[in-house]
């Protein structure tokens, strides 16, 4: 049994844990050099772009939002999941199962990784104010980054589990208990706004340049402050939801007004997710760089999602299934989608005999028979923003600019626009409103980049949501159970050992 004191660290042993290390003062470098260990300890410019890095690098986490994340989006949605329900306790088969506890170990690691983000940005906050800065906009780009990773994860947390701790300053031990209790969303949602805003006004630069790969940017900060505006008219109090849908397409549009390029279709699918071309490819607004062939910093996506008898993805010689497609999603595709041929395989292994992901390749040499990728993790990109344009321009009643962004993805992906596809009588029994076709065109181009459970948060209400699950067949979903899904699955439960603190002040979700 863990005494009280130890217990009362459990909220914000992230806190602690962010003091420990950082990054260099080159995050495409990918060094580690553990340089600045306090924000007290800032002496020089130097070491607060070292801490930024460090920032940076809390991102790579794979308990966290790095790309060995899906289990806490992506395998929560119809996209994917697992089969498995006796490893590790079985305790990741919860998430695909809706029969998630608050004891679940994977869910507090996930939550301590997030709150780790914050730490670092926390403390870069903090300790910059006491360095003199001789190019004050060097200063001000730094509390840029800083303020949009923030922003960035506390968007991931308020969406997953609702109210949530807010903290925006390193805490002393002293203060843990008393600052650490779940504030309202629509609180948590303000923090979030002016994160965003105040980088959106600061001198970060436009757009990334081949150098600066990784980096946050404006187009960045608008994209992201266009979807939290997003987010927030379609979950949250409905009194202010023109004025957040208005907010949303100001910033997406600001977004989409920085692009280095014309129409979506200029950019072939499969170059978003070329390693050879990942660093002149201009649909990508913000990524998790990984080095090829150095193993430390590669990418493990491509060997992780290999399935037996296959070579498409890696070097690698797979022994398993690799990573797993529901046949739900398997059928959505419409024939001739060239995303269906690019994203899934079907395995003819008389083990596998299924479909795997195949959406993150690296079957080069340079990668090695060990499977250290150059793949970067993407986590906005210009279709996000276009799909998520149209979903805007929908809301607020215009359907002819709803369509028109629609129609830059369909096109690219070889299909028939919109106004030839609806019809069709398959197509339109199958997505009989634009906002189902916007919501079926966000799944067919953004599986497995994460943004599937999302997109289902916010186009559906928690009684839609479950009806929709509901709705689905078990036989295309695999062994996860869909009656078990139901209104508490809208939101994750807060981790017992956080809930336990304070049963009052970190109050339990619903359903848990």
């Amino acid at each position: 049994m863990f005494d009280k004191k130890y217990k009362l660290t459990h909220i914000i042993t992230v806190f602690a844990l962010c003091v420990l290390s950082s990054c260099s003062t080159d995050f495409i470098d990918l060094e580690n050099p553990n340089a600045v260990s306090n924000a007290s300890y800032y002496q020089s410019p130097g070491e607060v772009e070292a801490a930024v890095n460090g920032i940076y690098q809390s991102l790579r986490n794979g308990n966290g939002i790095g790309e060995t994340s899906a289990l806490y989006s992506e395998e929560r949605s119809d996209n994917t999941g697992r089969n498995d329900n006796q490893s590790n306790a079985g305790e990741p088969f919860q998430f695909n199962d809706f029969s998630l506890l608050p004891s679940n170990t994977y869910l507090k690691s996930h939550w301590l990784a997030l709150y780790q983000t914050i730490t670092r940005s926390n403390q870069v906050l903090e300790g910059i104010e006491k360095v003199t800065f001789t190019d004050n906009d060097l200063k001000e780009r730094y509390k840029a980054e800083a303020k949009f990773m923030r922003a960035l994860i506390y968007f991931h947390l308020v969406r997953r589990w609702g109210d949530v701790p807010l903290i925006t300053r390193p805490l002393t031990f002293a203060e843990v208990q008393e600052s650490t209790f779940r504030e309202k969303q629509d609180v948590v949602y303000q923090q979030i706004v002016t994160d965003l805003t105040e980088a959106v006004s600061s001198p970060l630069p436009d757009v990334q340049t081949s150098a600066t790969k990784g980096k946050v940017t404006k187009a960045a900060a608008n994209a992201l402050l266009g979807q939290v505006y997003l987010t927030m008219a379609t979950t949250l109090d409905q009194a202010n939801r023109t004025a957040n849908l208005n907010q949303a397409k100001n910033y997406l549009t600001a977004c989409y007004n920085l692009r280095t390029f014309g129409m979506l279709k200029e950019i072939p699918y499969a170059d978003v997710f070329d390693v050879a071309k990942k660093s002149t490819v201009p649909e990508i607004i913000f990524q998790v760089v990984n080095k090829q062939g150095d193993i430390n910093f590669s990418s493990a996506i491509a060997r992780n999602n290999q399935a037996k008898g296959e070579t498409i993805n890696s070097l690698v010689t797979s022994t398993g299934a690799g990573g797993n497609v529901t046949p739900d999603l398997v059928l959505d595709y419409e024939e001739a989608d060239v995303r269906k041929d690019f994203n899934i395989k079907f395995a003819n292994d008389p083990i596998v005999r299924d479909y795997f992901i195949t959406k993150f390749r690296d079957a080069s040499p340079a990668a090695t028979n060990q499977g250290f990728g150059g793949n970067d993790w993407i986590l906005i990109r210009y279709a996000d923003v276009i799909l998520m344009l149209a979903e805007v321009n929908m809301y607020l009643g215009n359907e002819a600019a709803a369509i028109g962004f629609l129609d830059q993805v369909r096109e690219r992906a070889g299909l028939p626009l919109y106004a030839a596809s609806i019809r069709n009588t398959t197509y339109r029994a199958k997505y009989p409103t634009l906002k189902l076709a916007i919501l079926h065109e966000r799944r067919s181009e953004l599986a497995f980049e994460n943004h599937r459970w999302f997109d289902l948060l916010r186009f559906l209400t928690t009684d839609e949501l479950v009806t929709y699950f509901k709705a689905k067949s078990q036989d295309n979903f695999g062994l996860a159970k869909l009656s078990n899904f139901g209104p508490k699955d809208r939101y994750y439960p807060i981790p017992f050992d956080e809930y336990k603190l304070n049963p009052t002040k970190m109050y339990q979700n619903p359903g848990y």
